[in-house]
């Protein structure tokens, strides 16, 4: 038995996994922010809350500086409150 716990396992041999490439992790540009604000704009008129919209920009804000577009970010937020 002692055997057994001094190989290292298959699954701990692969040391560096591969990372996805991002586009950018850094500021927002001109347009994104422009972007937010309308879709900001958007979710206030349908009804949220003022700390649900501070949520719910702090979370677009997140996944667009990952890269990823206004409509994207929303939907990603959509499926993960499920």
């Amino acid at each position: 038995m002692a055997d057994q716990y001094s190989e290292t396992p298959p699954a701990e041999e692969k040391s560096a996994p591969v990372k996805k490439a991002r586009k950018s992790t850094g500021k927002m540009s001109d347009k994104q922010k422009s972007d937010l604000t309308k879709h900001m704009a958007k979710m206030e008129k349908a009804g949220m809350s003022k700390s649900e919209m501070k949520s719910h920009r702090m979370k677009m804000m997140g996944r667009v500086r990952k890269g990823m577009t206004i409509q994207k970010a929303h939907n990603d937020l959509k499926k993960g409150s499920k």
